[in-house]
């Protein structure tokens, strides 16, 4: 069965791109290709120009769950993936040490993952994939698990932290508001076989209000925006209040 069906777009360097659409057609698939660890039957993933034929390793990919190691420390987890690629210890130190203030879990490196909020597990994940400093981060649903309040909060750190970083991002939700909020451009797919509905730009000032939306300027624009794009695959849709 085909899942995707001629989807192209390009994501702007240094720029937080979504891609919204709803379950199940394909939003994963497509990161997971982007990240080489799929293969597309017809057509090209490019990175920098180069075709992806295998996993990407320029690139962090953030999954669902935090997925952090049981049996290994915050700061052991974090340290990972600096190992397996020969990174001297003590420059493994020093970028464990500034990837847990990244994320605000200074104090919390010799904890394990049970001692730690759902919110912070989440922190650690983001922190291992911004330890060995990619240039693409791509992010599947990471906070769709988490309480309105902590989901929040991890919104508007993202926010800080990518502006920080400088990365480009790529952002799997099937959340219109987080879209928008996130977001410089959001990508709107269809129903399987998913196409690719809309490439909408989000002209909002930054920094943004993840806390009260429609306080940020233009925001109502955007969404309705958005919604006209999104709302037809939406069984008996009507836009939300």
């Amino acid at each position: 069965m085909r899942v995707l069906d001629g989807i192209s777009f390009e994501v702007r360097a240094g720029k937080f791109t979504a891609v919204i659409g709803p379950s199940g057609c394909g939003k994963s698939t497509l990161l997971q290709m982007a990240a080489g660890l799929l293969a597309p039957t017809a057509g090209a993933v490019r990175h920098r120009g180069r075709k992806v034929e295998g996993v990407n390793r320029e690139v962090g990919f953030v999954p669902q769950q935090a997925q952090l190691f049981p049996w290994k420390t915050l700061a052991e987890n974090i340290e990972l993936p600096l190992l397996l690629r020969g990174v001297a210890a003590d420059e493994r130190r020093e970028r464990v040490a500034q990837a847990i203030r990244s994320v605000a879990l200074d104090g919390f490196g010799n904890h394990y993952p049970n001692q730690l909020s759902g919110g912070m597990q989440k922190r650690g994940s983001i922190a291992r994939t911004l330890v060995y400093r990619p240039d693409v981060i791509l992010m599947d649903e990471p906070f769709g698990a988490l309480d309105a309040q902590t989901r929040m909060v991890m919104q508007s750190d993202l926010q800080t932290l990518s502006a920080e970083v400088g990365a480009t991002v790529v952002f799997v939700t099937h959340d219109i508001t987080e879209a928008i909020l996130l977001a410089d451009d959001v990508v709107v797919l269809s129903q399987r076989p998913s196409r690719m509905l809309a490439h909408i730009p989000i002209d909002l000032p930054r920094p943004r209000d993840m806390f009260e939306p429609f306080r940020n300027p233009r925001f109502d624009a955007a969404y309705e925006t958005v919604w006209a794009a999104f709302s037809a695959q939406v069984a008996g849709a009507r836009r939300p209040h």
